[in-house]
């Protein structure tokens, strides 16, 4: 239940302001709190003087069996001047819709915006049963008391079984807001959903440092919650006979509940340049490559088959290359045609943030490297003699 200590409170009627629900209503100076209240936390988060609390009791099973339905949070980015879903929602489209006919339940995209959003439609071509469109001129870019309200309150309203997120910079800043907001368990980098014999989700990740997958589930929460590793789940080909509905959700926000404004957005690379998350070719480097002048031949090679470089934890502490090209669990997880590994002994680490290419061809001059046991076709000797010659053949081919 919401409690407000009438010692505190001031009667500011921010919180009145931020409720989504108008389940606040400020009487002679005090606030009170109306039936329709969802305890979805917009005002315990906002009230300046901390008049506001929530106290929640452990839910029994029963209520516990009244949530249903599968949500995803599509999350968008601008691409050729227009917002559109990320590729890492069509990946989790996929697998939600198999969750979802598991459990008998539909399956839901929530999307946030300001009214610019395109391509929604697609997201029932690729397995989405509905779409919820929450628009808002306060949505127009990600910041975190907004979408954390918002979603806050879809949670509240709608009561999902499941909720996920891709495991991007937003989505693991967003999902523990939520899950703190509203007091849910959440499992974060997950590579593997399953649902079990009772119902519940199967949330599978790495752990202790990549040496053991843990497999969590929420038994006391829900939604249960997860953010997912982007390409980890395949997607098919959109089947435009699906039918489906967008629907709007109708969003209260408040410039007085965010505290932050975005001012300017930096590029922090060419937006010509394919990023690793998105290639469908990447020779990737590690230490074996010996010294940094020799990533020259991994960008020749790169080059000859059209693709983008990559590498290794162990380059990127060496300063070799940046971070957003770092592959592995502490980096990127990467999902291309093929991945050439070069240099890399094939660390348990690196091996999450690679092993679902479809292709993956290995050189390294030790042949017991743990990379050869996940390699398709691997190479037994010095790179840096190996790799002349298949850049000179290959433009020969050419």
């Amino acid at each position: 239940m919401l409690k407000i200590d009438i010692e505190k409170c001031t009667g500011c009627k921010i919180c009145e302001k931020v409720c989504p629900f108008s389940a606040i209503v400020i009487i002679d100076k005090i606030a009170q709190v109306q039936d329709n209240c969802t305890l979805c936390g917009a005002c315990v988060n906002i009230c300046p003087v901390e008049a506001l609390s929530i106290e929640r009791k452990p839910v029994p099973k029963e209520e516990l069996d009244k949530f249903s339905g599968i949500f995803i949070w599509g999350e968008c980015e601008e691409k050729d001047k227009r917002i559109v879903p990320k590729k890492v929602v069509r990946e989790l489209i996929a697998q939600g819709r198999k969750l979802a006919d598991k459990l008998d339940q539909d399956l839901t995209v929530i999307v946030l915006g300001d009214g610019k959003l395109t391509g929604l439609e697609a997201l029932i071509t690729y397995g989405a049963d509905s779409v919820m469109r929450c628009q808002h001129k306060l949505l127009g870019s990600y910041t975190t008391d907004s979408f954390t309200n918002v979603i806050s309150a879809i949670i509240s309203k709608e009561k999902p079984s499941v909720f996920l997120f891709g495991a991007t910079p937003h989505g693991r800043e967003l999902a523990p807001r939520v899950a703190a907001r509203l007091h849910l368990g959440l499992t974060a980098d997950c590579t593997g959903l399953e649902i079990n014999d009772n119902g519940e989700l199967i949330q599978t990740r790495p752990a202790f440092g990549g040496n053991i997958m843990a497999s969590i589930i929420s038994p006391y929460t829900r939604p249960q919650m997860a953010t997912v590793r982007p390409n980890v789940f395949s997607f098919g080909n959109p089947d435009n006979s699906r039918k489906g509905e967008i629907v709007d959700f109708k969003v209260v926000l408040s410039p007085a509940a965010i505290r932050t404004k975005v001012v300017a957005i930096e590029r922090l690379r060419d937006e010509r340049e394919v990023s690793i998350e998105d290639a469908d070719i990447i020779v990737s480097a590690g230490r074996g490559c010996q010294k940094k002048e020799n990533l020259k031949l991994i960008q020749e090679l790169a080059d000859a088959l059209g693709g983008v470089t990559a590498g290794s934890r162990a380059i990127v502490e060496l300063d070799w290359i940046p971070h957003t090209k770092q592959v592995g669990q502490s980096g990127l997880t990467v999902g291309p045609q093929l991945y050439i590994a070069i240099g890399i002994s094939g660390a348990i680490q690196h091996l999450v943030g690679m092993s679902s290419a479809k292709t993956i061809i290995a050189i390294n001059k030790d042949q017991d490297a743990p990379i050869f046991k996940v390699a398709d076709l691997g190479i037994v000797g010095n790179a840096m003699e190996i790799l002349p010659v298949l850049i000179r053949e290959l433009k020969k081919s050419k």
